[in-house]
């Protein structure tokens, strides 16, 4: 009974509280002057009476408004839009904050506010804890009086444009916890009272352009947990004091200028699970103790710095690890040869590549789902366990595109080893060098010679192939085809089904598609016709049919097919699978997109508007398919090696699933790049006939990845001004459309774009300014010279950080030639824009070789990387052309 009694008190407790909160949080405000305060806030920043209506109780009603006992403590406008009046002229105009008094907290990421954060924030706004004033294009520096704040605990500064240094009034926040500056355009030096921020837990100044050395404080702020300062211009060695960092999980010093040896305490981190120590000049062995059994370690990033001797055997079997990268190095060694990896679940993605390892492939490849080994000197026959490993330029035996047999023999003997040969029984080493000196100049001769025979094998055989072109379109197309790829296409042998999805039967499919009824065709396109299908588990898909008695797609379906069995990515459209039992039709299978094409998706708008009007695709989407058609080809340019070229980017390439995610399609004519690019040089030389078709597809593409830039620069400006499709029709469609177009796209009349901007597009003042950008970068990809267009990873930063492509410092001459590492790719943008003023931009057939995407053995950003000039091999073309 005593206890019955207990309970009801409790419950009777519990129900009071809960009544007390429910009514402060519904206590309407009670002080005139903070409504009045939030009336004139209204109205300086132009809100919506959708968000504010002004005759409701701010407390009660008003979105984003945060009250306690009556007084406003919370102001959150983040994403708020402005009123047409409002977007008329904004402006960081924010007074009325000075009388909320109780303020804690102010959000207004993703709100205009261009101007400079004010100074009496640090004066009136004694009572905050959180200020989030990220992409908000500011500008300026900020302000000293912040370190007055000392309440202050959360400070987001972060994807504005400001300028000047860090001033050191910020390590006065003695509660601050989380101080974000990223991807501005701060100076200057990491303050060395940065120390005294000791509930600091979150520290990210990365994208900047910092200079001078980490401060050796930085290892006393004992409750730091994720440290970014990568992409600055840091020049020193890595302190030691940042071992001390016992609860640091997330280090990131990547793209900068440290140099000198990895200190031991830092590889030793317990708690830490993420380290990127890429693209820097750090040197010298690791630390033999590194990486304790007991690590926390998840990913590791070592890439493009000038690391030797081997890898600490412990890297190989940490426990949590899922990714390490450690390629373009001078690491050496051989592959542990170890019986816990046999049974080993595959979970781990590595790159090893373009490094000096050696031996035999191991069983250790078992713990990889993927893993590049590619560009060392590995030897030995390849086992069934290498089957998700990249193997080329080796020394293996079983193995396609391997190192010459001259230069493997020169490796391992260099270090006192035997080589096999690629398997024959000669295991002879190269001769001494006395021997061979003896016989230089009879080689010399000899060479001579047989140089000279084979130029003029290679003209006579290129003049009768050319000769044989004219007389035979198809067998022309074909042999072009060859050549595009540098390669034959492949065939059903060569290729890895297994990893290109499920085999399916002809059965399976008559029954998904209904037969291939009209009724679920999609289109007719230039390599099969395209159906829509629901398999058997209720899964939507698209089935391909490829009739193989087209010569123009008996190969396509194989190297689609290949190019599935070696690259993965969330970026390109899935492949289910594919069906190769008939000898006259090939099928390939792949996931349904619920939005199309993008050609399909602007044209068929729904009619929404009162008026009748085509609701299109908002510009925020828009910005969103150019972000995710830009990191489709930056994998294919700057993560495949060798890189891919897809040579047929257009709106129908660019598939949506349901969120509007992009899914890159029609990659039947993706190849590697390169292959014809001598025999271009010396039909020119020759003055024989070229095609100069422009087709977005076939085998008269150019595989080089300038090619893919300019098509790509045609869909984003296709995407500005609403013509989607026009960038596939013929030469002189296209070529007037440019001339037309382009002389509205610079970068120094914000206002001529407006003339040319989709007019179906409601486009607010907000994004005005990134419409231009997009244009401006467009124009850029649109460049007539393929070495002067950008790299797709520059076009994607700059798709990325929009607004700072038209900000007059992100272009100047002096901000182009500066040494940070982020200058690269407005540089790369805007480099166009100074060489060549043309704007009648349709590019030649022929194109660079291979700046796009291929690893350089240098790995600083000297003057000609942050404003690229072209290989020797693209200025002849260019002289050629």
């Amino acid at each position: 009974m005593v206890d019955h009694r207990r309970n009801i008190l409790s419950l009777g407790f519990l129900f009071l509280l809960l009544f007390q909160f429910t009514f402060e949080q519904l206590e309407p405000l009670s002080s005139p002057a903070e409504r009045l305060a939030l009336l004139q806030l209204r109205s300086s920043l132009g809100l919506r009476s959708r968000e504010w209506p002004i005759k409701a109780d701010p407390c009660l009603i008003w979105n984003g408004i945060r009250c306690e006992n009556g007084r406003v403590t919370g102001v959150n406008i983040s994403g708020f839009r402005r009123t047409r009046l409002g977007r008329q002229n904004p402006q960081f105009s924010v007074d009325a904050l000075a009388n909320l008094t109780f303020l804690q907290s102010f959000n207004a990421s993703k709100f205009l506010l261009p101007g400079p954060v004010p100074h009496w924030f640090g004066q009136k706004l004694s009572s905050l804890k959180v200020l989030d004033l990220r992409y908000c294009s500011i500008i300026g520096a900020i302000p000293s009086t912040l370190g007055n704040l000392t309440s202050l605990t959360t400070l987001y500064l972060s994807d504005n444009n400001l300028t000047g240094i860090i001033p050191d009034s910020l390590s006065q926040l003695a509660a601050l916890s989380v101080l974000d500056l990223s991807r501005n355009f701060l100076s200057g030096s990491l303050p060395d009272s940065f120390a005294f921020l000791g509930n600091l837990s979150f520290l990210d100044i990365s994208s900047n352009y910092l200079s001078g050395s980490i401060p050796q404080g930085t290892g006393a702020i004992s409750k730091l947990q994720y440290l970014n300062l990568s992409n600055n211009g840091l020049t020193s060695s890595i302190p030691a004091q940042l071992g001390d960092l016992s609860n640091l999980v997330d280090l990131d010093l990547s793209d900068n200028y440290l140099f000198g040896l990895v200190p031991p305490d830092l590889m030793g981190l317990r708690s830490l699970q993420r380290m990127k120590l890429g693209n820097n000049i750090l040197d010298g062995p690791l630390p033999e103790n590194s990486f304790h059994t007991t690590s926390e370690l998840q990913f590791i990033e070592l890439r493009q710095n000038n690391f030797t001797g081997a890898l600490p055997d412990r890297l190989w079997y940490l426990p949590r690890l899922s990714f390490v990268d450690v390629s373009s190095n001078k690491f050496t060694g051989v592959l542990p040869s170890s019986s816990s990896s046999a049974n080993a679940t595959p979970t781990v993605k590595g790159n090893f590549s373009h490094n000096l390892f050696y031996g035999s492939i191991t069983p250790l490849l078992k713990r990889f789902s993927f893993i590049d080994l590619s560009s060392n000197y590995f030897e030995g026959k390849v086992l069934d366990f290498a089957v998700n490993a990249s193997l080329g330029s080796n020394c293996l035996q079983n193995v396609s595109n391997q190192r010459a047999t001259e230069e493997c023999l020169s490796f391992y003997s260099r270090r006192g080893l035997s080589f096999h040969n690629f398997g024959q029984a000669n295991m002879t080493r190269p001769r001494a060098a006395e021997s061979s000196g003896k016989n230089n100049g009879r080689k010399f001769i000899l060479a001579g010679i047989l140089g000279g025979v084979g130029l003029i094998a290679v003209l006579v055989l290129l003049i009768l192939r050319t000769r044989k072109r004219s007389k035979s379109n198809n067998t022309g197309a074909r042999v072009g085809a060859a050549l595009a790829g540098g390669n034959p296409a492949p065939t059903d042998a060569l290729i890895e089904l297994s990893k290109a999805g499920d085999s399916f039967t002809y059965q399976q499919l008559l029954k998904a598609t209904g037969n291939f009824s009209d009724a679920n065709l999609i289109k007719h396109g230039h390599t099969g016709d395209l159906f829509n299908g629901v398999l058997e588990s209720g899964i939507s898909v698209v089935i391909k049919r490829i009739d193989l008695r087209s010569t123009e797609n008996e190969n396509a379906y194989m190297s689609e097919l290949d190019l599935f069995s070696k690259v993965s990515h969330p970026r390109l459209v899935p492949l289910f699978g594919h069906c190769l039992e008939n000898d006259k039709e090939k099928f390939l299978v792949y996931k349904h997109m619920p939005n199309g094409d993008l050609l399909n998706c602007m044209r068929n708008r729904e009619t929404t508007h009162k008026d009748g009007t085509l609701q299109s695709l908002d510009w925020i989407t828009r910005l969103k398919i150019s972000i995710g058609t830009a990191e489709a080809l930056c994998f294919l340019h700057h993560e495949c090696n060798p890189p891919f070229v897809h040579r047929d980017i257009q709106a129908t390439s660019v598939l949506l699933d349901d969120k509007y995610e992009v899914r890159l399609g029609s990659l039947s004519e993706a190849c590697t790049q390169g292959g014809d690019t001598h025999q271009r040089r010396i039909s020119r030389l020759l003055r024989l006939p070229q095609s100069s078709d422009q087709g977005s597809s076939g085998s008269s593409s150019p595989a080089v990845c300038a090619y893919d830039v300019y098509c790509f620069g045609k869909v984003l400006l296709e995407m500005v001004t609403g013509k989607l499709g026009i960038g596939a029709s013929g030469d002189a469609q296209v070529k007037e459309w440019l001339e037309q177009t382009l002389p509205y796209v610079s970068i120094y009349d914000k206002d001529l774009v407006t003339k040319i901007v989709d007019p179906s597009m409601v486009v607010d003042e907000d994004f005005l300014e990134e419409v231009r950008a997009v244009a401006i970068i467009a124009r850029s990809c649109l460049n007539p010279k393929p070495s002067r267009r950008p790299q797709m990873r520059y076009v994607l930063k700059a798709l990325e950080n929009p607004l700072k492509v038209i900000r007059e410092e992100s272009y100047s001459s002096a901000r182009l030639r500066t040494t940070s590492s982020r200058g690269s790719w407005n540089a790369a943008l805007f480099a166009s824009w100074r060489q060549n003023s043309d704007i009648t931009v349709v590019p030649a057939v022929s194109g660079s070789r291979a700046e796009e995407g291929q690893l350089s053995s240098s790995r600083r950003r000297r003057s000609n990387e942050i404003v690229p000039e072209p290989s020797s091999s693209i200025q002849e073309e260019d002289k050629l052309e």
